[in-house]
């Protein structure tokens, strides 16, 4: 008796759910098929049932990854409590961020794969930065949509960029004084 159509798409959200968290874990090449289908609780040769290639397997996950600030920015609103830009900031340099990166931002986890990787990927990629920094111009004080867009550019890529080196030092001192340098700065420049 085969699957339904409802369980298939199920099964199929599962797959995507895993392979999100576990690339932003082990990363794009730390995460193999066997080892995937087997935490779904599936075969190998179930994975081509679902997805043609391991490439639109990780277009799949880094689309469920991305899209953190807007869902963080949903909630807020739905709360009656607007996102800020010094929460978001806050929220991004936070330890809980720091030490579950299979949860948080897939660019502090995952850049410098994506670069590597193929059209498609790129180009999902490309879309969700131009949305993230639309939303962080959204939070910026002022009608100078131009420095605006500059100081996005430089809140974001200053983010990833401490995130990325605060989870690879060994050093806990070092990786909270990155954090809260690049913060302090972010929310107060001068």
């Amino acid at each position: 008796m085969g699957y339904s159509q409802a369980q298939k798409d199920k099964t199929h959200k599962r797959i995507i759910a895993i392979a999100s968290k576990r690339f932003r874990e082990k990363g794009l090449a730390g995460l193999g098929i066997a080892e995937l289908m087997k935490e779904a609780g599936l075969t190998v040769g179930g994975f081509y049932k679902h997805f043609d290639s391991r490439d639109e397997l990780v277009v799949e996950a880094l689309r469920d990854a991305f899209g953190t600030w807007q869902r963080q920015k949903e909630a807020a609103e739905s709360s009656a409590q607007p996102l800020s830009f010094e929460k978001l900031i806050d929220d991004y340099v936070s330890d809980v961020h720091r030490k579950n990166p299979g949860t948080g931002c897939a660019f502090s986890a995952l850049a410098a794969e994506i670069a590597r990787s193929d059209k498609r990927t790129r180009t999902l990629t490309s879309e969700q930065v131009r949305n993230d920094l639309e939303l962080l111009v959204g939070l910026l004080p002022g009608r100078d949509k131009r420095a605006a867009r500059s100081r996005a550019i430089l809140t974001f890529s200053a983010l990833v960029g401490a995130m990325s080196l605060a989870r690879a030092v060994s050093d806990e001192a070092l990786s909270h004084e990155i954090l809260k340098t690049v913060a302090n700065l972010l929310k107060n420049p001068t």
